[in-house]
């Protein structure tokens, strides 16, 4: 399609060039993020009334004390099974592709999660949150490598962005199921997850391997049977802690860290804060639970639109500045809220914007990582650089509750500052970011000589990175 302007012909540039594989491939990986997403925020919802129902089975006083430290340990355990499940299954999206380790995934975060709602005791249930973080650690480093390598043209970085905005569209989802149906119990809302669990037939079905790992994994394989062995085929995590890849590892794990201390510790406390003031207020339960649902519906809201945009920003003003934005954004909105006493309608005008800058920044990490790793370790960069973050994020909510009863007599809102705060770390790995916009993602050496026609051809060219 063309026109004229001021007697000049001009070519008008329309999406023609991406192709329905492209689209479907989209849907499937958003679809898996978003649910993955309304599985970890229902428990973010019904924390505090199943830490109140399970502590006393557990010979433990379920006082604010009590939900704030062993709810806080549930999230630990469940981070941690994310970071370990992430590196597990991103290693093996390197060698054996992405649709089936993400498939594998999705089962296991969904069946556990919804396994949750039988428990016990406090126990119990932070052994299930464990296993249901492995899974949950597959979807985001395995979706994003997936996505980024089926959309090798201009819009890479938009539809990384789309992608990601699929998690906090299930925080949505979920804050939404929790206003009409939180009043049956915790225990129903944590069986809805196994719904995810449906999405792994339209993932194998429709969604499929991209040609480039499949080069990967042949060349490797055809290697293998000849007894030849090349540099890339060193075990992937050793390649990624030796140069040339440390420095671009050590760039992408303090972006992550940083982002996911401050998004954890917000985003798990915030709706106990709620509930908590509207518990002096006198409020009944009823009423503590739709002022939750409401302001995780406004708090993800934001998220979704920080989520999506961030690939167009990154586009337009370059990946390091909008990653500057993001901070600055989630920054001023953490220093406002949380450090002071706020009626339930600041809560409400000022979540929007908190979740705007946390969710961007954890959709940064996931739009730029892809471009600072070749297929053979992309997957596996993303899962570690990720893992690492949450590894060292999972004692974030747990120490917010220690904190909150030794520092400040119970007070959640001054914890969850001073750890969000760590998250400002973020800013270092910024200053040595490389910036890659504009540039193509970088690629594997083609197998060379008579090799090269057992591999599935590759739809790129060959690039070497350079540290």
């Amino acid at each position: 399609m063309s026109n004229t302007v001021n007697g000049h012909h001009r070519e008008v540039r329309r999406p023609r060039d991406i192709t329905r594989t492209q689209w479907l491939v989209l849907l499937g990986t958003t679809m898996g993020w978003a649910l993955d997403g309304f599985s970890g925020s229902l428990y973010a919802l019904v924390l505090g009334p199943a830490m109140s129902e399970l502590l006393p089975h557990s010979g433990i006083r379920a006082d604010a004390s009590g939900v704030g430290l062993y709810g806080g340990l549930t999230v630990a355990l469940f981070l941690a099974g994310w970071a370990v499940g992430g590196i597990l299954f991103g290693v093996l999206a390197d060698y054996f592709g992405r649709v089936r380790v993400l498939s594998a995934g999705v089962i296991t975060y969904a069946v556990f999660t919804a396994l949750a709602a039988f428990t016990d005791t406090w126990w119990q249930l932070g052994a299930l949150r464990f296993v249901a973080g492995l899974g949950s650690g597959v979807e985001a480093p395995v979706g994003a490598a997936l996505v980024a390598e089926v959309w090798r043209n201009r819009y890479r970085a938009r539809a990384c962005g789309v992608m990601m905005s699929g998690y906090a569209g299930g925080f949505f989802v979920a804050a939404l199921a929790y206003e009409f149906l939180g009043g049956h119990g915790w225990r129903l809302m944590l069986g809805l997850a196994v719904a995810p669990a449906f999405l792994v037939w339209f993932i194998r079905r429709y969604v499929p391997e991209p040609p480039e790992i499949r080069t990967v994994i042949a060349a490797r394989q055809a290697r293998k049977a000849q007894g030849h062995a090349a540099p890339e085929d060193r075990f992937v995590l050793r390649r990624l802690l030796a140069p040339p890849f440390l420095s671009r590892t050590l760039v992408a794990t303090t972006l992550a860290t940083g982002s996911l201390i401050a998004f954890w510790s917000v985003s798990t406390w915030y709706p106990q804060i709620i509930r908590h003031a509207a518990a002096v207020d006198g409020l009944p339960s009823h009423t503590a639970d739709s002022h939750v649902a409401v302001a995780s519906m406004l708090f993800n809201a934001g998220g979704v639109l920080g989520y999506a945009s961030w690939g167009f920003l990154a586009d337009a003003v370059g990946r390091r500045k909008a990653f500057a934005v993001s901070f600055a954004v989630s920054t001023a909105g953490v220093a406002y809220l949380f450090p002071f006493q706020h009626g339930y309608g600041e809560f409400l005008a000022a979540l929007p914007v908190v979740g705007f800058g946390l969710f961007g920044a954890l959709s940064g990490t996931f739009v730029y990582g892809p471009e600072l790793f070749p297929a053979s370790v992309r997957a596996t960069g993303l899962a570690l650089s990720n893992s690492v973050g949450r590894l060292i994020t999972a004692s974030g909510p747990l120490v917010a509750g220690v904190i909150a009863v030794s520092w400040f007599d119970g007070d959640l809102g001054l914890a969850t500052t001073c750890v969000a705060a760590v998250g400002l770390t973020a800013a270092v790995g910024l200053v040595f970011a490389p910036e890659t916009r504009g540039a193509d993602l970088p690629s594997d050496p083609l197998p060379a000589g008579p090799d090269q026609a057992t591999a599935p051809a590759a739809s790129h060219t060959a690039k070497e990175i350079h540290s």
